[in-house]
């Protein structure tokens, strides 16, 4: 072996510390971890990105950040989040053309985060709020959260909206969007980077790709955020969209957010990446109305298996057994009152061949003039840890389902943003079940506290937090799915990668 070889293995090991772009924690789908001969060690630097939040002008909206306490992690660091720059109506048009726009930015931060810990809360209010961008490094980067949640009392999309806010990446996937009469949906881009990001945003309705008004993509500058109308893009109205935002350079954050002037809105993550099996966790068990929306990007056309993960164990929703997806086309399926009373997350896996999917349901509470929407994206599962900030006791719902297997569970509440001290549950969930779980309440709690969720032992655990605050009669809400924190990194022993390579 060579010293350019060594040189090259101690470089990447490295890298893969600093910024978690190695393979993370996510455990196969048979449940095991990661390899034995790769140690997890804490990140080291991390960036998250909030999209604006609204463009109503009551919108009132809290930011909560969170950073757990990490085995490992560096003694000092720092972490801020900042006013992204704003570009202009008239910079928007240019963005289209590869122009620079002209921007502002504010200077004052939101918030500034606590201690490892310890949360910490900030609010803005009105349709000027602007995005935010983050950056962590040393203590404060690992499996730092930070939670976007926005109460809008009237008017399209009012209720209960609510977002973690997202690394950045290259490519992004919403089933769900709209360009229907009754919606008014942007998808958010925030480029945190010195250097320009240009993105090209693709549609997909019922009957396959939608030609887009913006052929030549759209300039996004250095550490700006642009809110793009959907409906801008394309003359058609189509009930269900799948959207698809590729980087041709840079990277981004993205997110969608879907407001309705009937049945409130709220915001669409990005679903987890294409895939032959998925899991949408935590149905709410009173929902109204469950839609289904699937695309695959493939060749060919995708059959997939429908099963409700309930408390009892999976079942198949009569009368939707199976659904068909056809290739490059956006495929929706209403489940109405699927879970009945009951908690539940769905489980789509194939008939036969596996074909990627990427799928999303959109749920409503609530009957008649009182309804409100949230959306669940297809997601990853926990992996070593999730995290989940901004929970307040009753309006807060945990949701832990494990579709293939029995899995032990350890659930911590941290201390309260104003005081309390943490306090950790461990919970069974047993195989094919989802459970909503008591969780735990820091003792003499004051504020917002956050939770994490640790698998301890069994298959693979999927995970969705709902907060609630109903007004007027209107069921407000909101659901995050909680993928893996991103706050270790498998690293691969550095003997073991010298024995592979000599093989």
């Amino acid at each position: 072996m060579n010293r350019t070889t060594l040189s090259l293995i101690a470089g990447t090991t490295a890298l893969a510390a600093v910024t978690a772009f190695a393979a993370l924690d996510t455990p196969s789908a048979s449940g095991a971890g990661p390899a034995k001969a790769a140690a997890e060690l804490p990140v080291e630097r991390t960036s998250l990105l909030c999209p604006a939040p609204s463009i109503s002008d009551i919108a009132d909206t809290s930011y909560t950040s969170f950073t757990p306490v990490t085995k490992g992690a560096a003694s000092d660091g720092k972490a801020q989040l900042q006013a992204a720059a704003e570009q202009s109506a008239d910079g928007a048009g240019d963005t289209k053309k590869g122009g620079k726009g002209s921007q502002k930015k504010a200077d004052k931060p939101v918030l500034t985060p606590k201690e490892p810990g310890t949360p910490v809360t900030g609010d803005t209010s009105g349709a000027d709020a602007p995005a935010l961008v983050g950056t962590a490094d040393g203590k404060f980067a690992p499996g730092w959260t930070v939670q976007e949640t926005t109460e809008v009392a009237a008017g399209t999309g009012r209720g209960l909206q609510g977002v973690n806010c997202s690394a950045a990446d290259t490519e992004f996937w919403f089933p769900g969007a709209s360009t229907a009469a009754d919606r008014t949906d942007y998808v958010h881009l925030t480029n945190p980077d010195d250097s320009a990001a240009v993105v090209d945003i693709e549609l997909y309705g019922k009957d396959g790709a939608i030609k887009s008004s913006v052929a030549d993509g759209f300039t996004i500058q250095p550490h700006a955020s642009e809110p793009i109308l959907l409906s801008t893009l394309t003359d058609e109205r189509q009930s269900d969209l799948t959207v698809h935002i590729s980087v041709r350079s840079g990277r981004v954050g993205a997110a969608v957010q879907a407001l309705d002037d009937k049945v409130g809105g709220d915001w669409l993550a990005a679903a987890a990446d294409p895939a032959g099996s998925l899991v949408l966790p935590g149905i709410p068990k009173d929902a109204t109305d469950v839609r289904l929306i699937a695309f695959t990007p493939g060749d060919a056309d995708a059959d997939l298996k429908i099963r409700l993960a309930s408390p009892g164990g999976l079942i198949t929703p009569a009368g939707n057994e199976t659904l068909h997806v056809k290739s490059g086309m956006t495929t929706a399926v209403d489940l109405h009152d699927v879970t009945r009373g009951e908690a539940g997350s769905l489980v789509l896996t194939p008939t036969d061949q596996s074909v990627p999917v990427v799928a999303a349901l959109r749920v409503i509470r609530g009957r008649g003039s009182k309804q409100e929407t949230a959306f669940i994206p297809a997601t990853a599962p926990v992996g070593t840890r999730a995290t989940s900030a901004d929970n307040s006791g009753r309006s807060t719902t945990l949701s832990l389902t494990a579709p293939t297997g029995t899995a032990t569970v350890k659930v911590t509440a941290s201390a309260g943003s104003e005081g309390g001290s943490p306090v950790s549950k461990t919970y069974t969930i047993k195989s094919g079940t989802t459970q909503n779980v008591d969780a735990p309440v820091p003792a003499g709690v004051k504020g917002t506290y956050a939770l994490t969720v640790e698998p301890v032992s069994g298959a693979p655990v999927y995970a969705s937090r709902t907060l609630s605050a109903t007004e007027s009669g209107v069921p407000g809400f909101t659901v995050q799915t909680l993928p893996s924190d991103r706050g270790l990194v498998a690293v691969p022993r550095a003997d073991e990668d010298l024995s592979i390579l000599q093989q």
